[in-house]
């Protein structure tokens, strides 16, 4: 289990964050009272589905009829609890002190842009035309990115379960991050024999989450020294 090892100083209240776990828990638990044929509609009309986004007859005719907005859309549905309940924990430990750092809006933008792009890699790859890809898992994995970038001296608790204890452990965001991301190359391989087949979202969530995060921090560095002076 990770846990944020927070900052001392006085930080603005996030709200962006803990605005999106509510949607997406509230989405999930509405889901779960529908009828099954219901939910796979709702699950084929708003998560991001290759042949419907990209058909071979009309390669481009989703960027006419708004199909696009699925890849958005998609990331608020979860397949199941373990999946609701795994992307909203990183949601929270990496999402909380980057929406501080990069301010609500931005952070907004970088969850919906670097989720959506993150979906869109999968639907571009996945030879299964009828997949449903949904999940927030892309944008989680672009926060986690823009962690690294903006956080990159940060620490992460560790707990540890020694036996009959629990060990505490504090360890560098990186070392941990990195782990994570080996995770998801070994599982985008080995994924789709256990029927998770967009495990590439992952990894591209996690790259542009870095390089947007590189990108901004010279001007996340000037807007916290301000904050402070």
């Amino acid at each position: 289990m990770f846990v944020d090892v927070p900052d001392r100083r006085r930080q603005a209240a996030a709200w962006v964050a803990p605005l999106l776990v509510v949607v997406s828990m509230l989405t999930f638990v509405w889901l779960a009272t529908q009828d099954s044929d219901p939910r796979m509609l709702f699950l084929r009309r708003w998560g991001a589905v290759p042949e419907t986004l990209f058909p071979s007859a009309a390669p481009f005719a989703g960027l006419l009829d708004g199909r696009l907005l699925t890849l958005l859309s998609a990331l608020f549905i979860h397949a199941d609890w373990l999946h609701l309940v795994g992307n909203m924990l990183f949601l929270v430990i990496f999402g909380l002190p980057a929406e501080r750092a990069l301010g609500p809006w931005r952070f907004l933008l970088l969850f919906l842009i670097g989720g959506a792009l993150a979906n869109l890699v999968p639907v571009l790859l996945l030879e299964s035309t009828r997949s449903v890809i949904i999940g927030a898992s892309g944008a989680i994995s672009a926060l986690i990115g823009a962690y690294l970038a903006l956080f990159p001296r940060a620490k992460l608790g560790f707990v540890l379960p020694l036996g009959l204890f629990l060990e505490f452990v504090r360890t560098p965001a990186p070392v941990m991050i990195g782990v994570w991301a080996l995770l998801q190359l070994v599982f985008t391989f080995v994924g789709p024999g256990f029927g998770a087949v967009a495990w590439s979202a992952h990894l591209a969530g996690f790259v542009i989450g870095l390089v947007i995060g590189l990108l901004a921090r010279p001007a996340i560095a000037k807007r916290l020294r301000n904050s402070r002076s």
